[in-house]
């Protein structure tokens, strides 16, 4: 991740720790809870986007759809920061896990495919499309 975007968010989380008024322990568990305050943002702007309540119609745009999961990403990151210092190492080796686990995961079908097709050849007929 850019390191540009560390350096706005510990700005951000300097701001909000110089104007909180609450202790650490519960200004910590409010940055937490601001993230279910986004994600329901989230889903009001899907909701006004497709006109799901009949009673208001289409209020959003996929546009405010994008902005309110930004907002929800900035969120979880000052979260973060303000859990560990360390925000950033232990992002980029969640994220290093997560894009592993999900290379093993799409290796599994390649896999059962080489072997389906090593097993026809052995066989003497063609392999099955494993699709």
């Amino acid at each position: 991740m850019d390191s540009r975007i560390w350096e706005s968010v510990d700005h951000l989380v300097a701001w909000l720790d110089e104007q909180s008024t609450q202790s650490p322990q519960e200004e910590r568990l409010l940055r937490l809870l601001k993230l279910s305050e986004e994600v329901g943002e989230v889903g009001a702007a899907v909701i006004g986007a497709t006109g799901q309540n009949p009673r208001k119609g289409v209020t959003h745009s996929w546009e405010d759809v994008q902005h309110e999961l930004c907002d929800v990403v900035f969120s979880a990151l000052v979260a973060l920061r303000t859990l560990t210092p360390d925000a950033a190492r232990v992002f980029a080796e969640r994220l290093a896990y997560v894009e592993q686990r999900s290379a093993a995961s799409r290796s599994v079908p390649e896999a059962a495919e080489r072997a389906a097709a090593k097993a026809a050849k052995a066989a003497g007929t063609a392999a099955p499309d494993a699709r």
